[in-house]
């Protein structure tokens, strides 16, 4: 049986257990606007008797009290690792429709400086000079329309290499970034893992370390996997990018311009070795963008240019003559030399009477059957304008696709965010009528002390004298 001291020693633990159990509800209620914080819970138990066998000393167990065995961090490992795939794909995502949207403003459609506008004004500019092939305006205006044309062109593609080198440079502050939080990650791997040893509390750099985890799911698709001593493993792309307390370091490899990128694709790979990584989250959509929107819709608008050229230049020099009555001669060139694309063409000449608008030879200028074939070229199947059309629907589908994923996928990481939150978030209702629970047994403790006190006064003072 226990003494009637020991009473006072169940009290006093009461009073100790519940008062920790007020000061984690409160750690909680602190920090319930604190990103990446996760609600607490004291664990409690009773504290019993000795398991030791003994000949003279022996207790029943009661009367021992209680005790705050551990304060438990809330989280779910299963959310988690659904949290950083779930994150991770939303970033893609977005990085990828955000690509797209950057390929829509480059081509500025629908708009009136569009490559369709400027197309339709070419062929205007035409079907003008067939109306008057012996008047120098009508001439001049055409050859400003078709310069208007190359500067669109010329925008355009300039638009998507700086868009492309722009990603490039996001993709290495990215990496740079992956660094210093896989280092910070390692770093909290060793603090986590001389706390668990000595039993310190480490619940709150756990939570800075799951903030960081999270951070390189979004960044790189990071995924992790449990250790000893409460560290974790981070895996990027089938690579350990921290293993206990070291960390590798990724960089950026490939081509440093969009010409190049068929050629050699940018890539991560590890600094030491140069091993391949493949990632997930933003730098995938980035590597994405880069190695294949991007390049894709540069070709395809080269192919427009080069295209567009080589048919005005054919009927232009097949059969034509110029207001001065000498064979027509190309009106598109490349700047460089070589073949025509969006960035390199240009006019081959700036003198509107050597536009050859007439079919026919010694200097007829009121033949105008070449430019009426050149401004039929808006109806040609599989002309500049059909290929130009096909173009811009394909990229308003995939634009369309794209937004679609996003927007489902936004719902989708919305969902799991919630579920996380709801285990792992402070919710302000429980935790009153948790502190409302401690409170009243922190009260009935001191109720207690206050009877043993009654009570031992009694069994002092009071006790053998009668009558009184």
């Amino acid at each position: 049986m226990s003494g009637s001291f020991a009473a006072l020693n169940s009290a006093t633990t009461a009073l100790w257990a519940q008062r920790r159990a007020l000061d984690v509800a409160g750690q909680n209620i602190a920090n319930v606007n604190t990103d990446g914080y996760s609600r607490q819970r004291a664990d409690m138990q009773a504290i019993g008797g000795s398991a030791v066998p003994a000949f003279y000393s022996t207790g029943d167990g009661v009367g021992g009290g209680v005790s705050v065995a551990q304060v438990t961090r809330i989280r779910d490992v299963f959310l988690e690792g659904r949290g950083h795939t779930e994150h991770a794909n939303y970033a893609r995502l977005s990085t990828e429709a955000g690509a797209l949207e950057q390929v829509e403003t480059a081509f500025r459609e629908p708009g009136e400086y569009g490559i369709q506008s400027l197309l339709a004004d070419v062929w205007d500019g035409w079907e003008a000079v067939t109306n008057g092939p012996d008047t120098d305006a009508t001439r001049a205006q055409v050859l400003q329309q078709m310069e208007a044309l190359v500067g669109g062109l010329h925008f355009a593609s300039a638009s998507l290499d700086a868009q492309w080198n722009q990603t490039r440079e996001n993709l290495t502050v990215l990496v740079d970034d992956v660094n210093a939080a896989a280092a910070s990650v390692a770093d909290l791997n060793q603090a986590i893992q001389r706390g668990n040893q000595t039993s310190l509390p480490v619940n709150a750099l756990v939570d800075q370390r799951d903030l960081l985890v999270m951070q390189l799911a979004d960044q790189v698709g990071a995924t992790v996997r449990q250790g000893k001593d409460g560290m974790v493993d981070v895996i990027v792309g089938g690579v350990t990018l921290v293993g206990g307390t070291s960390a590798t370091k990724l960089a950026v490899d490939g081509s440093l311009d969009m010409a190049g990128a068929g050629a050699s694709a940018v890539r991560v790979v590890t600094a030491v070795g140069g091993h391949t990584v493949r990632p997930d989250g933003t730098a995938a959509g980035q590597l994405t963008a880069m190695n294949g929107i991007f390049p894709s819709y540069q070709s395809d608008l080269d192919a427009l240019a080069a295209d567009f050229a080589a048919a005005v230049n054919d009927v232009h020099t097949t059969g034509a003559y110029d207001k001065n009555g000498d064979p027509g001669v190309a009106v598109f060139e490349s700047a460089g030399g070589g073949p025509i694309t969006a960035s390199s063409i240009r006019l081959a000449f700036d003198d509107p009477a050597l536009l050859a608008a007439s079919g026919l030879a010694g200097g007829a200028n009121t033949d105008s059957s070449k430019a009426d074939e050149i401004a039929q070229l808006r109806n040609k199947a599989g002309g500049p304008d059909a290929t130009y059309r096909k173009l811009v629907v394909q990229l308003g589908v995939e634009a369309s696709v794209a937004n679609r994923g996003v927007q489902i996928q936004q719902v989708i990481t919305t969902q799991v965010d919630a579920s996380r939150e709801s285990i792992a978030g402070v919710n302000l209702d429980e935790e009153m009528t948790n502190m409302l629970s401690y409170q009243h047994a922190y009260s009935a403790a001191g109720r207690l002390v206050s009877t043993i006190d009654e009570m031992l006064d009694v069994l002092i003072n009071r006790t053998g004298r009668v009558g009184l």
